[in-house]
């Protein structure tokens, strides 16, 4: 148990060791994240959509 309790008070000291973004930051880097998973899923939709019409167009 105790290095449990050693391993938490060392987390926590690290934790108080970091950097963190301001709000504004860390809005802006999410709305980035959202745009770029959206464009990506669009890509490989379409990306899907035209290798399934060649598979079937293959394969009668």
């Amino acid at each position: 148990m105790q290095k449990v309790t050693q391993f938490l008070g060392d987390a926590k000291a690290e934790l108080k060791k970091v950097t963190w973004p301001s709000r504004k930051q860390a809005t802006a880097s999410t709305f980035v994240v959202i745009f770029i998973v959206f464009v990506m899923a669009i890509y490989f939709g379409i990306i899907d959509f035209g290798l399934a019409k060649l598979i079937k167009f293959i394969l009668g």
